[in-house]
Order: C-alpha cells, then structure tokens, then sequence
C-alpha cells in the first residue's frame, strides 16, 4: 500500500503525518513529566510544589533520555525530507510567505503575549505576587515562547535555505526539480552509507564547538537554544539530502535495518560506559557534559549524534510501514497536531497550576495532568484548524487539511 496520499494537488505523506502526531503527543507528555522533575527541562520546574522520588527519576531519565536527544532534531528532520518539493511546488516567495505565516506569527504571539500570560498564571498559583508586565521584561531568556522557539528556528532555516535555493538556480539558469529527475538523483553518484556517517560526524564536532561558547541551557534572547543548532540545521540539511533521494515516499530497507543496528549498539554502549565516565544519574556531575572544553561534552556530542541520525533513519522508515494507515480519527489528530504543539504551554502550565490543589505526589499528578494535557491540546488544536479552514473557505472540494506547520 502507498504512503502517498493526493491531495488537493498535492501529495500527503500519511506516514510521515501519522509519526510528526505522535511526536507531538510524546513532547506534551514529556514537558508535563519534566515539570515535576529535579532534573527540569520545562519551565514549570522552576515552581513545582513537588517533584519525582529519586528512584521514579532514574527510571524517567532511562525512558525519556534517549528520546530527549531525538526528537527535536526528527521534527528538524521531518521538516527537511519535505522542504524541497514543497519550495518546488509553491515557489520560494510563496514558500517563505507561508512559512512565515504558519510559523513566524504563532511564535510572535506566544512571545509577546500567550507565553507571559501562561508563566504569570502559574506563578499567581504558586503565591509569586507579579504582573503579566513584570514576567515579561524579567522573564529570562527576553522574549522567551515556550515551546515555540522551535518555531522560530524553523522558520529561520526554511526561508533561509528557500532563498539560497532561488539565488544558486537563477545563477545556474537551473528549473526545479521533477519527479524523473528526483528518480535519476535516487540513482545518483555518491555512498548514503558515507554521506550518513560523515553528518553524523560534523553533527557531533559542531556540537561539541558550538557548545564552549553556547553550553546546554545557557539562555538567548529569543530563547533560540543555540546549543541545539548544530543537530538541528544538520539533520535539516540531512532531510533535504534525503528528500532529494525521495526517502520521504521510500527508504531503503538497508538504511532502515542498518540504522536500527547502530541506533541499539549505540546505546548498550553508552549504558555500558556511563558508569566508567563518573556519570551515576542526571543531576550530579553533568556539569563538563553540557560544554566547554572537556572530553565529556565532546562524548555527549558524539552520542547525541549518533542516537539522533540512526534514531531518524530507523523512526521514518519504520513509520513508512507501520503507520501508513489513515482513517477518520487518524486524520483529525493530523489536524490538529500543529495546533497542540502551539497551545501545549498555556495548556500544561494551567493543568499543573490546578493540579497544586491536589494533595498527591509527582508520580501520581505527572501523569494525569501529561494524559489531560494531550486530550485538551489536540481539542482546542482541531478547534482552532476548524477555525483556520473557516477563515480560508476551505472544504467545498478543495483539500480539507491545511498542509502541517512543521513540515511542507
């Protein structure tokens, strides 16, 4: 069966729909359980009224660590497999208008006002007596937006690349690429295998640079998250590599098999060894492994990106034949996917604001308010693509879904 699905025009990846939904519900949980974490990693820790015993933090730092070196950069991933046709088929000024529409003004609304109003409220319930105004000129990073720095990044990297496009095919007198040609650079000159190996490599020895000056957490206006731009503008440009292969439609099986047996024997090392480095657990001498110039960090550069490459490569193609399918239900959680990745933060941070009127421990809110927060995310995200497509005139024989912010 064809993950390929026509719409309006345009061909819909289901599979790469269906596994950008999960993920999105995976980040909402993930920030809900980071919010009651010593550890941290989500702005509600910073008041949290109680936080994980140290065995339940252990267990989480063994089942979300490895995803917390993943998922940005697939989202990041994702975006690139699908960034090039889609430059082709709208033109770059068409293109980065809609990028900057569907990702550049949900980020300035987050940043300006939503955001703000969101850490005000959980800090009133927290008995921290402050103005929205006072949170947002205090508010460290300057013009922090929650979750939505993604966003921004994003857009920084797809009008980016949209332009650059555009300027080196008017230089080269070069037309966008076609299907035939698509099909012939599948067939190209050059070892994936090599190219595979040699991303990861520069992923890992960028991090490890960027990081001295930029360690993992340090703050920039905008919260731009600077320590991440490595992984993410590589595997950006690995998606676009890849797309240009059209391992968006079809990945080869060897590449799925073979990144599945480096992403295993990656970790069984890294848990063989942690112990040989001086790491016991996530908060006590992580210190030299979040920068500088210290032999950990250029480990953690090195494990994060060879986790985050073979993870993608084995996630897209195991997505290509175990979530091709698409129904009803499974169509309005595409839908609504952008949109509950936009709306999570106010969502989490009112849930765990009322959850504080409940007598119970972090492993018994964590989760109710994580499984609360997926079901209202994606209702108010399906309300508010109901919204958008009202606005647009959409649904009388056009294509009924609007094409997914974070990706085409």
């Amino acid at each position: 069966m064809s993950n390929v699905e026509p719409r309006g025009g345009a061909a819909r990846l289901r599979h790469l729909d269906n596994l950008r939904t999960l993920l999105v519900a995976w980040v909402i949980a993930c920030h809900a359980l980071l919010g009651y974490s010593a550890v941290g990693g989500w702005p509600y820790d910073e008041i949290n009224e109680v936080t994980f015993a140290r065995p339940t933090e252990l267990v989480l730092v063994v089942i979300l660590g490895p995803s917390g070196l993943v998922i940005i950069g697939l989202f990041f991933f994702i975006a690139g497999l699908l960034t090039e046709k889609s430059i082709n088929r709208h033109g770059w000024r068409r293109y980065s208008s809609g990028r900057l529409r569907r990702l550049g003004l949900p980020w300035l609304v987050s940043a300006l006002a939503l955001w703000p109003v969101s850490v005000w409220v959980a800090y009133r319930g927290a008995g921290r007596h402050v103005s929205v105004w006072w949170v947002f000129r205090h508010r460290n990073p300057f013009l922090d937006s929650g979750a939505l720095w993604f966003a921004l990044v994003l857009l920084i990297f797809s009008v980016a690349y949209a332009a650059c496009l555009a300027l080196v095919r008017r230089l080269l007198g070069r037309r966008p690429a076609d299907r035939v040609v698509g099909r012939q650079r599948q067939q190209g000159p050059g070892r994936p295998a090599a190219v595979i190996v040699t991303a990861t490599a520069a992923i890992a020895a960028t991090s490890f640079f960027v990081r001295i000056r930029f360690p993992v957490h340090s703050g920039q206006i905008a919260d731009l998250h600077l320590w991440w731009w490595p992984q993410c503008l590589g595997m950006f440009l690995l998606g676009i590599w890849a797309g240009r292969r059209d391992w968006n439609e079809q990945l080869p099986s060897r590449i799925r098999r073979g990144s599945g047996v480096a992403l295993v024997a990656t970790l069984v090392v890294s848990a063989a060894l942690a112990p040989a480095t001086g790491l016991r657990d996530a908060t006590h001498g992580i210190g030299p492994y979040l920068g500088g110039w210290h032999w950990q960090s250029l480990l953690m550069g090195i494990v994060e990106a060879s986790v985050l490459v073979s993870a993608s490569f084995w996630l897209v193609g195991t997505a290509e034949h175990r979530l091709a399918g698409a129904g009803k239900h499974t169509e309005g959680w595409i839908r609504a996917a952008f949109g509950a990745f936009v709306i999570q933060g106010p969502v989490l941070m009112i849930l765990s604001t009322a959850a504080r009127l409940v007598d119970a421990p972090a492993e018994v809110k964590a989760p109710l308010v994580a499984a609360a927060a997926i079901v209202l995310s994606f209702w108010l995200g399906a309300l508010l693509a109901s919204w958008l497509r009202s606005r647009a005139g959409v649904g009388h024989g056009g294509d009924s879904r609007p094409a997914p912010a974070l990706g085409s």
